[in-house]
């Protein structure tokens, strides 16, 4: 295993925390539901266009990333998730760090969580 260099840095060493501002339950099966406000420019002329286009996209997430959600709590690192991971899900969960890595990266990109 090699050093780090100075300033590289590690995406398993990063911090997620879910944004203040999202919103988000959880449904009766035990899934969390994420809720979207649809606020765009082209979102609010779509819905005067028509009225049927919903301000609100909702988006439930299976076991794995139900799991995955409630385990960001703003002090586990990715890594420190990845396990309680593999010690929940087993061998369900592999390939364990490559799926959790995009699956935090798109809670990211879509502005779900933030990194500490």
């Amino acid at each position: 295993m090699r050093k780090k260099s100075k300033g590289e840095v590690n995406f398993l060493d990063f911090i997620p925390v879910i944004c203040e501002s999202q919103q988000y339950k959880e449904d009766e099966e035990g899934h969390i539901v994420v809720c979207i406000e649809r606020k765009s420019i082209y979102d609010r002329i779509a819905r005067a266009i028509r009225k049927r286009t919903p301000k609100y996209s909702y988006f439930t997430l299976d076991d794995h990333g139900s799991f995955v959600w409630r385990q960001i709590d703003g002090v586990r690192s990715v890594y420190e998730i990845g396990k309680l991971v593999r010690e929940e899900f087993g061998e369900d969960a592999e390939p364990l760090y490559e799926r959790l890595s995009k699956f935090i990266q798109i809670l990211w990109m879509n502005e779900f969580i933030q990194y500490r």
